[in-house]
Formats: C-alpha cells, structure tokens, sequence
C-alpha cells in the first residue's frame, strides 16, 4: 500500500476522496485491512503529510477515524470532539487541512450510542461540558419539530444522533467563508456519516459535491 504523496493527492477529486473512505470502511467491515508496513509509513512521512480528507468524529474510545476507514499514516487528518460538534478551533483546523495542506474532502463522522448526545437529550450539567453539549441543541430542537412526540427516548436519541450529523456539517460552511468558498469551486466536497458501533459499518446521511 503507497504512503499518500502530493502527487496522489492533487490527483484525486473529492468525489475519489469519499470513494477511498468508502471503499475503506468496507475492507474494516469485512476483516480485509491492507498489510501496511507503519514504520516505513513514518519514514516516507517524515519530511510532510498530503492527507486526502479531514474527519471530525467523536472521542470515543469505538470511534477512531483511522481503523473506521482503514487509513495509514499520513493519509487523512483526524479532529475529534466529544458529540463531533464544530466550534472555531475545528473550523481552523478544517481551514488549515483544506486551504494550506490540500485536503479534497470534509466528513462529520456521528455514532451510535453517542454517550454526548445522550447527556444533551437529558439536559445534563457539568463544568465545560455543559456549553459543548449546547452545540447539539440546534439538532435537538429540528428532531422535536420533525417528529413531535411521537419517539420514545432510545429512538429520539438516534434521530439526534443524525441530526446532528446534519446540522454539523450545515455550519461548517456558513462559518466559514475560506471553506464555502473551496467547496463553491469544487475544490473539495462534504460527506456526514453514521458509524455503528454494533457493527463498524459507516452509513452515508449525505455528500455534497460540485462538479
């Protein structure tokens, strides 16, 4: 398996980009990860990085966007964030990935079972906690206005879960005008997806592309 080069990434597109997370997900999934030789990967990585994407996930211990995906070193950057929620720090990060280091593709990553999203749907309060779990309120509010009353607790949860995934992603580009801009020129795209930690398969809630 090749180290990814500047030349690998500035031929793919940011539709390849959300193949190669695809097609990835599906080697974990199966049992079927490629035999990578990591030390020769720190070798070949040492003098600079070309990741293709850049994945916000959750810090759950499940949720390692490397193993998800089945990427080596140098091959994606990685920001995780209980709850996978996006404030300014992970916008500059996203800005620096994609702006600066070439990245093509933007994923929000949720879960299931988010243990984040489960203590905003019950209003819990803890020091900092408190204000991230505030930024998956936005997503509590469309779930209660799509679907009423009429989920029990599990299933609001996992409709959260989606949701946030969705709004996420939503803000990404109204924040940030370095990032809008990028996606406008279709110079990279945007994918938010659910990982299940029964099964370690990831499904895609939606992609943006501009071709």
């Amino acid at each position: 398996m090749r180290t990814q080069t500047k030349e690998i990434q500035t031929s793919l597109t940011p539709q390849k980009a959300y193949e190669i997370l695809v097609d990835g997900n599906s080697r974990f999934v199966n049992n079927l990860r490629f035999n990578r030789n990591l030390l020769q990967q720190v070798n070949e990585t040492s003098e600079g990085q070309h990741p293709f994407a850049i994945v916000l996930s959750c810090i759950d211990s499940r949720t390692s966007a490397e193993l998800i995906f089945d990427q080596g070193l140098g091959d994606i950057f990685s920001a995780r964030l209980a709850g996978n929620v996006v404030n300014e720090d992970v916008l500059g990060s996203m800005e620096f990935a994609c702006q600066v280091a070439g990245a093509k593709l933007v994923v929000v990553l949720g879960h299931t079972k988010c243990g984040a999203v489960k203590g905003a749907c019950n209003h819990v309060t803890l020091g900092h906690l408190t204000g991230l779990l505030g930024k998956i309120t936005p997503a509590m509010y469309d779930v209660e206005s799509s679907a009423g009353t009429d989920l029990d607790p599990g299933e609001f949860e996992e409709a959260v879960t989606a949701a946030n995934v969705t709004y996420q992603l939503r803000s990404i580009l109204e924040r940030s005008p370095i990032l809008e801009h990028l996606y406008q020129e279709g110079k990279i795209g945007l994918a938010g997806g659910l990982y299940s930690v029964d099964s370690g398969e990831v499904t895609f809630l939606e992609q943006h592309f501009i071709k």
